[in-house]
Parts: C-alpha cells; sequence; structure tokens
C-alpha cells in the first residue's frame, strides 16, 4: 500500500482536489493535522450537503492514479454518492434516504466488540479515530444491478480485531446495525427484520480490502451513507457492507443475516459478487454504472478477484452465493 505526504486540512475536503490525488493510500483523515482527535473533529466536521455536478468530471490526471482501477473508471461524484442510497430503516426509495435521515443522531456513539474474544470492549468514535485513517477508492455493486465508485476514508477491521484479539475456536464475525423505531419511524414500511444484522467468515473480516469506514471524499460520512461509521466488504453485493454500527461479535457459527432471513433462496450469506451467478429474478452479468449511460460488464468478485479468490479456493460459488 503506497503513502501519501501530509497534506495541509485546505486541500482534504474539495472534490475538484480529492480527485486529483492518489487513492488507497494511507493518510489521518485531516491529514497532517490535530483535527484527527475526535473533539476537533466533532468541532470542525464539515455537513455534507447534496451537490448535482451533472455526473462529469475532469478527464486526464482524474482517475489514471487510483489503485487498482482502470483508468477508463471514474470516480462518481459525492452528490451522486450521497443522494442515492439503500437504507431501509429511512426509506425503501433511494431519493428519500438523505431527507429522512437529516436530523439522525450520531452523537455520541459508540461500538461494542466482544464475543469469543481475550480483550471485549466497547469503542467510542474517539478511539475509532485514533486508528489511521486511510483513504480508498473502491468499486460498490449492489445486488440490484447497479455500481458506483467510491472514494472511502477508514481503517481496515483487522486492525479493530487486532486490538480485541479473537480467540482460537473464532470463526466468524457478526455485525449489528443501530436501530430506533422513534429515530427511525418509516422503518415499519421496510418490510424486513430490524435491527438490520450481517456476518462474515473471520478471514473475510481480516482481509486488508475490508474497511470499517468513517468518512468519503474526505468528508465525514454522511447520514444517508451510514454514519458514523459502516462496513466496506467491496468484492460482495453491497448489502453486506452494513450501515451504523453499534456491535461487532465474534463467534464459532456462521451468524445469521437480515436478506439471507428474508429470502434465502436470493440472498445467501457469501453474496459475493459473481456475474456468473444470475439473481433467479435478473441477471447479474452487467451493471449500470450510476452517471454513465448504458451498461457494463459485472467482474468476478467486482474486480478484486486476484486479491481474494484464494479465500474461496475448493468452494463451489454457485452453492456457496
Amino acid at each position: 500500500m503506497s503513502k501519501t505526504p501530509d497534506m495541509p486540512r485546505s486541500e482534504a475536503t474539495p472534490e475538484s482536489v480529492y480527485r486529483n490525488r492518489r487513492f488507497f493510500l494511507k493518510t489521518s483523515i485531516w491529514a497532517g493535522t490535530s483535527l484527527a482527535t475526535y473533539g476537533l473533529y466533532r468541532q470542525f466536521r464539515p455537513q455534507p450537503e447534496i451537490v448535482n455536478t451533472g455526473g462529469k468530471i475532469d478527464t486526464a490526471e482524474t482517475t489514471k492514479f487510483v489503485d487498482g482501477l482502470p483508468a477508463d473508471e471514474r470516480i462518481n461524484t459525492f452528490g451522486e454518492i450521497a443522494g442515492y442510497n439503500n437504507y431501509y430503516e429511512f426509506s425503501t426509495d433511494k431519493s428519500e434516504v438523505a431527507g429522512r435521515a437529516k436530523d439522525f443522531i450520531t452523537d455520541p456513539w459508540s461500538v461494542q466488540v466482544g464475543g469469543l474474544v481475550k480483550q471485549p470492549r466497547n469503542f467510542s468514535m474517539a478511539d475509532l479515530f485514533d486508528f489511521e485513517q486511510e483513504e480508498r477508492t473502491y468499486r460498490f455493486r449492489c445486488v440490484e444491478g447497479w455500481s458506483m465508485v467510491i472514494p472511502w476514508v477508514g481503517f481496515p477491521l483487522a486492525k479493530l480485531l487486532d486490538v480485541v484479539e479473537p480467540l482460537e475456536n473464532a470463526t466468524h464475525v457478526a455485525f449489528e446495525t443501530y436501530y430506533d423505531l422513534k429515530q427511525m419511524p418509516n422503518s415499519v414500511h421496510a418490510g424486513i427484520d430490524l435491527p438490520y444484522v450481517e456476518g462474515l467468515r473471520l478471514d473475510e473480516a481480516k482481509h486488508p480490502l475490508t474497511l470499517l469506514a468513517t468518512g468519503l471524499y474526505g468528508k465525514t460520512l454522511p447520514n444517508q451513507n451510514g454514519a458514523p461509521i459502516r462496513l466496506v466488504v467491496p468484492w460482495k453485493y453491497g448489502f453486506k457492507s452494513i450501515k451504523s454500527l453499534v456491535k461487532i461479535t465474534l463467534t464459532d457459527f456462521e451468524p445469521p443475516t437480515t436478506w439471507n432471513l428474508a429470502n434465502s433462496r436470493e440472498y445467501g450469506f457469501y453474496s459475493n459478487v459473481n456475474p456468473h451467478v444470475d439473481h433467479p429474478r435478473w441477471s447479474q452479468a452487467r451493471e449500470r454504472r450510476i452517471g454513465e449511460g448504458g451498461t457494463r460488464e459485472t467482474l468476478m468478485f467486482n474486480g478484486y478477484e486476484d486479491q481474494v479468490a484464494h479465500l474461496y479456493q475448493g468452494m463451489d460459488l454457485r452453492k456457496n452465493y
């Protein structure tokens, strides 16, 4: 993983500047400044706005230095990322989520980590921002057939797991999101059991690509994108990347997951992006990239095959979907 020199805070937020920097880099969320401490983070916290940028960006140097992505893949605009969201606790209408989540209270916040670990612990957001924040630009593929390219900020989940020290018999990691009917009154129409739960095998959770995201585009996470902290697993369909995390539990069994519970025929535990395994109601061979016309070919493991295929060696990926 490459490193970037420290930058002044003034260069951390603007989209036009952010797009021209190398991604998948190690840096603090406010690189080179004291704003990495959570107290000042809250004081200076930029309030994201939904901006229509027309879905266009500069050519030439804009994407050619994005590690792991071809030069022809543009990064989605902040407006596209923050204005098109699945978050059923707030709305089943993607365009409605941002407005209905705008008053969601995310401070104070903590994440409880326990189960089969030596050092169970509650992590405040101050604790979580003590982990060195990195910039990672990942493809994001929804099971519904649309996709984006998103510049996240966060840190590898493996670093947090190292702190709590999983026991030898731990094999899986279970995740649970925040749920409060008072803050999420429209969740009565979600059509799924809440709180939302997800899970990974422990080796998947500890993979270097698996991220706990605290921001995007150098800004803190918008509420509709899973503030204040969410999971990002780029080689799996987006519903595996659970939002607004409050609980992580190490187990010795495969934990239940929300969409698998709702419809196990359509949503498997693994849910790896696989263009050769169709959803029962539609093909997964192609995808619609938000902000582009037409469709593009879907890549095995969402383009991360070289990094993650070894995790599933010997498995039948049609049966273990």
